[in-house]
């Protein structure tokens, strides 16, 4: 999750891996010449999209495996050479296989579907049943694999995808300290924003989202608690939708908060993270709060795909959020203006006062359900699970501090680790807060006195230098509302700032991920705003 406006609010209440560290299992190029030519010919991939992959395999242009080796060696070029993204935490060692499987299905069955054949990267907190860790990031988590497939996982199986490997992130999806740098893990490295070496790609989504803007992946499943999905993906100029809490089963998913967590889609175009998304929407019986979204969800949400989608549209506008860095305004004002000349009618300004009033009734609730849920989580590992608790894991770090804390420490771990059951008073009186003055005075209310079909905002950004010292620092964002309130949030690449992409973004109702993609859609192809990352050291 993206700490830098939660954690504010929670201060006022080198490392060297084991192995399956960055890059692991990255197969090398067999020689010299193939390491030169390997960007050359993987850049065919790079930028392709779910249909175009499709439209290859199809033709016989191309196969599931020779897709799929591009994506190795573009991951061995760029990401574990090269401008060394460390986006990737582990390459999947029968991905091989399980393309060449799926080219032979595809030959005698015909495709299952929109993902057959399609390479996908997960976000390595999500369980996989297979030869690959689930680790959070975490040293700690390193050894036995997880029992079962995380529900996601899956569904994805399901759907013909290659499961091509898991994606670093901030370790423990950035709850284990309120001074930690974005993109950092213990056991893969620093990841690198591609558009500037020395930038952040925020987190905690960011191998995720920088594997997907690198083009290292076709797509990738990302996970927020508040702004984990939102602010990497807006910082490396890629798509991301953060869904309804319900919408796809957590089952299998390393937690924080039960009230806040979610996978979601990022894709490189609004299209593909549409795509992505039917594949994993659905109800599970692991995970009761998705029988809320029965009758709700859809396999196909492409179809809710409008090129005219903003005319029309009822949009409020969130001024309130907007950059204070100059050029960073304009870049959201152009996009008022298209939302204008494409037809909406925009209700500006509109505003969230009570949200403002949560305060620190948002942390409470996280820390008190990290702990219940970590410690629920644990116990699905297995008995010989390395460690079983969150005291564990607070035992290990300190056990093992030159690598897991060389730079940050464990601060709303041992915070979390105070906290009593979900019976307190205190955890109930907040959670009743937040979900109050998040949705029925909140994000319900202003859409109801407004007639709105979503608000409109900055996503955040652009992005900061990493700063492995101090930590991270806020560069803004809108993540919270949605977040907390537990609703869907879409951001869609917007413009530049010196290189350095920004977003904007769409919130509403619960389960309104239809007319979120619709109005995405409509402003991705009135603006084709996105640029292609060239791995700059630093800022020209």
């Amino acid at each position: 999750m993206n700490r830098r406006e939660l954690l504010q609010v929670a201060a006022m209440s080198g490392a060297g891996a084991l192995t399956g560290a960055c890059g692991a299992g990255v197969p090398p190029a067999s020689s010299e010449e193939s390491r030169r030519d390997a960007r050359t010919t993987s850049g065919e991939v790079a930028e392709a999209t779910i249909a175009q992959l499709q439209a290859a395999m199809e033709s016989g242009k191309a196969t599931a495996a020779s897709i799929t080796r591009k994506y190795l060696d573009r991951i061995a070029s760029i990401d574990h050479a090269g401008p060394s993204l460390r986006a990737v935490i582990e390459i999947n060692p029968d991905a091989d296989a399980i393309a060449r499987s799926l080219d032979e299905e595809r030959k005698t069955k015909g495709p299952r579907g929109a993902m057959h054949g399609v390479p996908v990267l997960v976000k390595d907190n999500l369980d996989t049943h297979d030869k690959m860790q689930t680790t959070a990031g975490s040293l700690a988590l390193v050894g036995p694999p997880p029992t079962r497939d995380s529900h996601v996982v899956e569904r994805l199986r399901r759907a013909g995808v290659v499961l091509l490997g898991k994606a670093n992130l901030s370790e423990w999806a950035n709850i284990r300290s309120n001074r930690s740098t974005s993109g950092w893990s213990a056991r893969g490295g620093l990841t690198k924003n591609p558009y500037a070496l020395d930038r952040n790609p925020s987190g905690s989504s960011s191998g995720s989202a920088v594997a997907v803007s690198a083009g290292l992946c076709a797509v990738a499943i990302g996970t927020e608690t508040n702004g984990s999905i939102l602010s990497p993906s807006t910082v490396c100029g890629v798509v991301g939708l953060k869904p309804t809490v319900g919408l796809v089963s957590r089952a299998g998913i390393v937690p924080i908060s039960h009230t806040q967590d979610t996978a979601g889609p990022i894709a490189r175009t609004v299209r593909d993270a549409a795509v992505l998304l039917g594949a994993i929407a659905g109800e599970d019986p692991r995970d009761p709060v998705t029988s809320q979204s029965a009758g709700k969800s859809h396999l196909d949400y492409t179809k809710f795909l409008d090129e005219d989608g903003l005319k029309g549209a009822r949009i409020g506008v969130l001024r309130g959020r907007f950059p204070r860095h100059a050029k960073a305004k304009a870049v959201v004002d152009a996009a008022v203006q298209v939302l204008k000349d494409r037809g909406a009618i925009l209700i500006d300004p509109v505003d969230l006062p009570a949200v403002e009033k949560i305060g620190d009734a948002e942390i409470l609730v996280l820390l008190c359900e990290l702990k219940v849920d970590l410690n629920a989580y644990l116990a699905t590992r297995g008995p010989d699970a390395p460690v079983k608790t969150l005291a564990d894991v607070i035992a290990f770090n300190d056990k093992h501090a030159e690598r897991e804390m060389p730079y940050f420490g464990q601060e709303l771990f041992l915070e979390a680790e105070k906290k009593g059951p979900l019976t307190d008073k205190a955890y109930v009186d907040a959670l009743e807060k937040c979900r109050r003055l998040s949705r029925d005075e909140g994000i319900d209310a202003v859409m109801d006195q407004h007639q709105l079909d979503a608000i409109f905002a900055p996503s955040g950004g652009p992005a900061g230098a990493t700063d492995l010292v101090y930590g991270d620092r806020d560069f803004g964002g809108s993540s919270s509302p949605a977040a907390i309130a537990g609703y869907p949030n879409l951001t869609v690449p917007a413009g530049n700032v010196h290189g350095l992409p920004l977003g904007i973004c769409f919130f509403g109702r619960a389960y309104s991920e239809p007319i979120l993609l619709k109005l995405a859609y409509a402003f991705e192809q009135a603006t084709g705003a996105r640029i292609v990352p060239r791995f700059l050291p630093t800022l020209e």
